[in-house]
């Protein structure tokens, strides 16, 4: 019935009136953001307008920040977002897992307080300073990211990665340090004035 209505003259209206609605709301970038871990307002963060933030109270996003259309942060075990952090489009970061307790507790399960629910994991994620998030990664509870990282796109994460990391992957593995990306751009006078990481910039790689 619906596909007959979709090819009546009728539907030429429905989809006019449905793309309409689309376009006036597609997505754009906000900018500035409230921090309601530390009550501070950071105004150079930019925060997609379909992004979803849960529990927003227990997020903690830092200053330089952008987050792309259509992330999905889960808030509920805290998030701790460093400055300059980039998460490209469609990634999802989840502080919680119910994977266990929907089984022990059965119908029971959406009676009971999510911290008191038997087998229900919740952990913080941790994202460092001036790490790049590829478009459609999954971060999963208790994930540690180091500053500098970098994630490709669509990887799957689980687990702490020290700083400078290059991680790629499902499940998601370390395959490079950023610090040698980045030497061979360190003797640039821009560089040099505006580098994220004072402590590294005359460290030799080999």
């Amino acid at each position: 019935m619906l596909r007959k209505l979709y090819l009546s003259p009728l539907g030429y209206c429905i989809s006019f009136v449905l793309n309409a609605i689309a376009f006036i709301h597609k997505p754009f970038m906000v900018y500035g953001f409230y921090n309601p871990v530390k009550k501070r307002f950071y105004k150079n963060t930019r925060i997609s307008s379909s992004a979803k933030l849960v529990d927003k109270q227990n997020i903690d996003i830092g200053d330089n920040v952008w987050i792309g259309h259509y992330c999905l942060l889960d808030g509920i075990g805290g998030i701790s977002i460093g400055e300059g952090v980039n998460i490209a489009s469609h990634s999802c970061i989840y502080t919680h897992s119910s994977q266990n307790s929907i089984r022990l507790l059965g119908k029971k399960f959406i009676e009971i307080p999510s911290r008191e629910r038997i087998g229900y994991y919740i952990k913080k994620v941790e994202i460092g300073e001036y790490a790049f998030i590829g478009t459609s990664c999954v971060l999963l509870p208790g994930t540690k990211i180091g500053k500098g990282s970098i994630v490709g796109a669509g990887s799957i994460l689980k687990g702490e990665f020290p700083d400078y990391s290059i991680i790629v992957g499902n499940p998601a593995k370390i395959v490079g340090d950023t610090r040698k990306i980045d030497k061979k751009y360190l003797s640039d006078p821009q560089v040099i004035a505006n580098y994220y990481d004072k402590t590294e910039d005359k460290v030799k790689y080999e």
